[in-house]
């Protein structure tokens, strides 16, 4: 996985302590509401090292994908996918609804750049676009 850098560009930008909060709540319940907000912060930064090593992934499969004419999207893939997705949820006292949707949402992405993909290698390659029923 990629290792968070934390002089990199932009990280300087962020204020862990911003609130509109600050001076208005005891000291010690600010303290608290902070130590808590820095695990979300630290899980956040994960999601988006962890979202980002699953669309290094994705992205290969997307020039297989292409290069062997294979449709962007896999319809059996995305409904096992999805109902695996909810069982965790379940298992994790996740929303399983949430969970769908944020899959939904992922599986959009990766399905718009395997299009992507797609019409570069053909163009690149000189093919006609492979017309789908997914299109």
């Amino acid at each position: 996985m990629t290792q968070h850098n934390p002089s990199s560009p932009g990280s300087d930008d962020f204020d862990p302590s911003a609130s509109s909060l600050a001076g208005t709540v005891d000291d010690s319940v600010m303290a608290e509401l902070l130590s808590i907000r820095s695990s979300i912060d630290n899980i956040d930064a994960t999601l988006v090292y962890l979202l980002a090593e699953r669309f290094k992934a994705t992205q290969k499969v997307g020039f297989l994908k292409a290069t062997h004419r294979l449709p962007a999207g896999d319809p059996g893939r995305e409904a096992a996918q999805i109902a695996r997705l909810r069982r965790l949820a379940e298992d994790a006292h996740l929303d399983p609804a949430f969970a769908e949707k944020f899959l939904n949402f992922i599986i959009g992405e990766v399905i718009r750049h395997h299009e992507a993909i797609a019409e570069d290698h053909q163009a690149s390659s000189g093919q006609q676009p492979q017309t789908s029923a997914l299109a």
